[in-house]
């Protein structure tokens, strides 16, 4: 009888990645399949065609040292717990057979190697080689990480692109990132995170093991995202100082990061601060088939010693002081992945939250959750992961104490001010959702922003009990913007029957989103008399020359700290703001006809806000649509003029259809960068 033997097996890329719905990952050599779903190889056999009553074809799946052996059957009879591997009888070709195989829903994720065998009656054997890459599946129901809506996969796994929402709740910031997901390099990179962490280092065999639970695997990320234990991709930085490596602000998208860190050999990139942590790991999780999103928490709690209460102190006249361990970040951002919680009880399916910024240890190592969204409503502190510290982060309170020669002059509550708005990008449009609602219980729910109550006012009691009332209000005019005066209203109502005599003090201090203010750079006092009843209003402005120099890219705290000069007793409102800076504009000619492969110009404008010229570099990319960064050197610019910069490119077709555009200004000597976006939505030719 002829031998028989396999000449070689054709992987039908093409086909595997469209049916998986992994063909963003086009660029990549490797198959990338996910779990629970067959794919389809092909043997080009040599000598004679296959009989099946004679010969028989196994396949051996290996995972590091671990590894199934499958027979090929006729039968398409599948278990979603078992590996599987059949040809289909209706219209064969016993030459060139085509073998479906199907993993278990529950399969590791990783690189697998495979060996297809065909043995003959007479104890002769041939075998060739291939290899697959296996992710989640969220499209499959028994899958641990299944998502039931089409427009959540495309958003939460298939999507690129994202905005990330920075600044505070009354002046919000939308910041484009890209998480080049389909990019070369980042699917490797994303799985190389895997091969490089202490528990694959420590026990391989584990590690593999462990790689079918999404929250094994999202735990692993979490840590690995941030450098504190081990090789992790980034090194986090919340000084001034940025000279060793990249400030946090110049990163526009997640694949030159994870590419820098792969070729590297996995040392830490430098820097990062908390939505870049966060948006590398929106990434990862999505390259692994894990659906995922960037949540922000505005107002977010760093309770060190877990007693819910986060203490701020004020000078008399306004200064914010550095006397607590204890914080609240105008904003912090985190993630949230999508599984279910097969390791606590029922009813914690959902979303988790996760946060790779390394702030406190989890088990030992620098990581947070996953924590079930849903738990941390209903105060679950006694289920896993980490639920005190992100229940802490949105439902601490706030006790205010002004301090006067080394003795409190004035103490007061806040309940709402932290965890006041927690947000996501919204379903297939480049706006905000507000999922406050899924992490406490809000007085008044809301869906939109006009609706909820404004964070600029601010109201606090002068008499501590009595029924001697004074109220006093701070109330921006309107939202901020960089290079134009800062308008504020002081209002101050006297509740009592008798006339007052009140010193008025005034302070304006610089300050990062994530630590307490620096020195004053603006400040005003004086002294004000109030009739019985009687109601007065201040009108306010800090001028553009006070705080440009001192402000730039950072928040300011404005204080207003009344002291009746007669009882010496003490009130206080504040408030934290950012400026709005002035965005670019970019125009697409066209738009509504983007094509595949063919070239488009896209028009990048600026207009000068500031008071004095400015000049800077103009950075424009976009994954699918321009194969690399493009700078521009922007000349100097006079106050009010405008710079148009056209911008080819040459769109690409990926899964969703929609990228995004984006450009940064970062503006020379100034810490400065202005950006802007715009969806493009591409049609096959």
């Amino acid at each position: 009888m002829e031998d028989l033997s396999i000449k070689y097996v054709n992987l039908e890329r093409s086909e595997n990645l469209e049916s998986h719905r992994t063909n963003g990952f086009g660029s990549t050599k490797s198959l990338v399949v996910r779990r629970g779903a067959p794919f389809k190889i092909s043997a080009q056999l040599d000598g004679r065609p296959f009989n099946p009553k004679t010969d028989n074809l196994r396949i051996k799946v290996m995972l590091g040292h671990l590894y199934a052996v499958i027979p090929v059957t006729f039968s398409k009879s599948s278990s979603s717990s078992n590996w599987k591997a059949y040809i289909d009888p209706e219209g064969w070709n016993p030459l060139e057979p085509s073998i479906y195989i199907s993993s278990p829903v529950s399969a590791s994720v990783g690189c697998y190697r495979f060996q297809l065998c065909v043995f003959t009656q007479d104890g002769k054997k041939s075998y060739a080689d291939g290899k697959f890459i296996l992710l989640c599946n969220p499209w499959c129901s028994e899958d641990a990480v299944y998502i039931p809506f089409e427009d959540q996969r495309e958003e939460y796994i298939q999507s690129d692109s994202g905005l990330l929402f920075m600044g505070t709740a009354m002046n919000l910031v939308s910041r484009p990132w890209s998480f080049d997901q389909y990019e070369p390099g980042v699917l490797e990179a994303c799985l190389n995170l895997l091969q490089v962490s202490p528990q694959h280092k420590h026990n391989r065999r584990m590690d593999y093991l462990n790689r079918n639970n999404p929250v094994y695997l999202s735990r692993i990320v979490s840590a690995m995202i941030n450098s504190e234990d081990d090789c992790g991709v980034l090194k986090g930085n919340w000084t001034d100082d940025f000279k060793q490596g990249v400030s946090p602000t110049m990163w526009t998208g997640s694949g030159d990061i994870l590419r820098k860190w792969a070729q590297s050999g996995n040392s830490p990139v430098k820097y990062g601060q908390c939505w870049v942590f966060a948006a590398v790991m929106c990434t990862v999780m999505r390259v692994l088939g894990i659906p995922c999103r960037v949540v922000t928490n505005f107002n977010s709690a760093h309770d060190t010693n877990g007693n819910l209460v986060i203490e701020e102190y004020y000078s008399s006249t306004g200064q914010k002081l550095n006397h607590s361990k204890d914080s609240i970040w105008n904003f912090h951002v985190w993630v949230e992945c999508w599984m279910t919680r097969q390791d606590v009880e029922s009813g914690m399916d959902g979303w988790q939250v996760l946060d790779p910024t390394p702030q406190e240890r989890s088990g030992g190592v620098y990581c947070c959750g996953p924590a079930p969204v849903k738990a941390i409503k209903n105060k679950r502190v006694d289920l896993l992961y980490d639920i005190p510290f992100v229940y802490a982060s949105v439902n601490a309170d706030i006790h205010t104490i002004i301090l006067g020669q080394g003795q409190v002059l004035s103490f007061s509550k806040d309940t709402d001010r932290v965890g006041s708005l927690i947000c996501t990008k919204a379903i297939g449009f480049p706006r905000l959702q507000n999922i406050t609602g899924d992490y406490k219980h809000v007085k008044s729910p809301t869906s939109t922003l006009s609706s909820r109550r404004s964070a600029s006012s601010a109201n606090s009691t002068l008499s501590r009990g009595s029924s001697q009332r004074v109220f006093v209000f701070l109330t921006l005019d309107k939202s901020p913007v960089a290079g134009e005066p800062v308008s504020f209203t002081v209002k101050i109502v006297n509740k009592q029957n008798v006339g007052k005599r009140l010193k008025v003090h005034l302070n304006a201090q610089a300050k990062e989103y994530n630590r307490n203010p620096t020195d004053t750079f603006w400040e005003d006092h004086g002294v004000i008399q109030l009739a019985p009843m009687e109601v007065k209003v201040l009108h306010l402005q800090i001028p553009p020359a006070k705080y440009q120099d001192v402000v730039e890219s950072k928040l300011i705290n404005l204080a207003v700290v009344l002291e009746d000069m007669a009882s010496r007793e003490t009130v206080l409102a504040s408030e934290e703001f950012n400026l709005a800076s002035p965005q670019l504009i970019i125009q697409v000619s066209r738009e509504n006809s983007i094509v595949a492969y063919k070239e488009q110009i896209a028009l990048v404008s600026f207009i000068n806000p500031y008071s004095h010229p400015v000049s800077g570099v103009l950075t424009v990319a976009g994954a699918g649509l321009l194969q690399r960064k493009l700078q521009f050197r922007m000349p100097p610019l006079s106050p009010g003029g405008r710079v148009d910069q056209p911008v080819p490119f040459i769109p690409i077709f990926t899964p969703t259809g929609v990228k995004m555009l984006q450009a940064s200004l970062s503006l020379t000597n100034m810490n400065v960068t202005i950006s802007g976006f715009k969806m493009v939505s591409v049609k096959n030719d």
